[in-house]
C-alpha cells in the first residue's frame, strides 16, 4: 500500500523548496514518514523541516 502526501503538503513543499532553493541550499532529501504522514526535507547540512498533513510545517531543531 502507498502514502501518497494531502493537496495541503505537496503545496507547502512546493514553497518551501522554493525559498530554500532560493537560499541556495541543495534539497537532499525528501521522505514520506509511512507511520505519521508528515514530509520530512533535509535541506543543506542541518536543515530539517516537517510539514504536517493539514500543511501546517515547524523547523526541527
Amino acid at each position: 500500500m502507498y502514502i501518497i502526501p494531502t493537496l495541503e503538503q505537496r503545496t507547502q513543499c512546493f514553497i518551501l523548496c522554493y525559498w530554500l532553493t532560493k537560499m541556495y541550499l541543495p534539497i537532499n532529501l525528501v521522505r514520506l514518514d509511512e507511520r505519521t504522514g508528515n514530509v520530512f526535507l533535509l535541506a543543506g547540512e542541518e536543515n530539517i523541516i516537517e510539514i504536517y498533513p493539514n500543511g501546517k510545517w515547524r523547523y526541527v531543531v
